[in-house]
């Protein structure tokens, strides 16, 4: 499932997500099953037809991204393996980071981030010069149901209705997800 919140020029998505990494870090081992939420740049394409033709959107680079999860044969709930990455390289994110706050609640602390759009770019190592206020003001107005669309996500992946493994034997590698 994907859920989008679009702006100016920022987008917010968010998706379940159940994913085995074939080379995972120590402590990381096993599947991993939540909900992963990213801002990424959005772009509006020229129109491909008449004035009422649909526009063509870009959703571009991720600059941020919270990963609320938890290992697939521990506690629904759990999210044990909760993280974000406060920066990405092209398409890549950064190193995971762990944050008490965000174990703790994490609903809350992604609607914190997202409250402080400005902070979250610098964070990112995206040059801002003023240019996303709009989408900061925006953003921070849906902030309520952005939050109310990552708990509904965790309440239906703890139900065992998303993020579950492909059928069959578990693969070796896997990401079942739009995100």
């Amino acid at each position: 499932m994907l859920y989008a919140f679009g702006f100016e020029r920022i987008g917010v998505l968010v998706s379940d997500l159940y994913f085995v990494d074939p080379r995972p870090a120590p402590g990381q081992e096993g599947a991993e099953r939540g909900v992963r939420l990213e801002v990424r740049m959005l772009g509006q394409g020229d129109l491909k037809g008449s004035i009422y033709s649909a526009r063509p959107i870009e959703v571009g680079e991720p600059v941020w991204r919270a990963d609320l999860l938890e290992a697939a044969d521990g506690p629904p709930g759990s999210l044990n393996r909760a993280h974000h990455h406060p920066a990405f390289n092209g398409w890549e994110p950064g190193q995971r980071v762990f944050d008490r706050g965000l174990s703790a609640g994490p609903v809350e602390w992604v609607g914190e981030q997202l409250s402080d759009l400005g902070a979250l770019l610098d964070r990112a190592g995206v040059n801002t010069d003023g240019a996303f206020a709009a989408d900061a003001e925006s953003l921070r107005a849906c902030v309520p149901q952005i939050k109310a669309t990552v708990q509904g996500l965790l309440d239906r992946i703890k139900a065992g209705e998303l993020a579950t493994a492909p059928a069959g034997d578990e693969p070796e590698s896997a990401r079942v997800s739009w995100l």
